[in-house]
């Protein structure tokens, strides 16, 4: 399974450590690295922007944060809106 993504910042590639640690930043633009907007978690459409429910609220989705459940979104930010986007039509006509 490939690590490498986009920086949800820059939008650049690039291929994370393999332990994310708080201070982790991107190496194009500076962005914190182990923050909600590069977590598979991450979605605008749930509660606290967090698909994990038993996850603390973090106030500051772009900045490094110490949450447990950071799990690296491994695809692509534009791969990860247009499947958000089926899901959530798939939800709206399902019977």
């Amino acid at each position: 399974m490939t690590r490498e993504s986009q920086c949800f910042s820059c939008k650049n590639t690039i291929l994370p450590p393999q332990k994310i640690g708080r201070r982790d930043e991107c190496e194009h633009c500076g962005a914190d690295l182990h923050c909600c907007m590069n977590c598979k978690f991450y979605d605008t459409g749930s509660y606290n922007e967090c698909k994990e429910p038993q996850a603390s609220v973090v106030r500051e989705k772009d900045r490094a944060n110490f949450c447990d459940y950071f799990t690296w979104q491994s695809q692509s930010f534009e791969a990860d809106q247009a499947q958000s986007l089926k899901d959530a039509a798939e939800a709206l006509f399902k019977k």
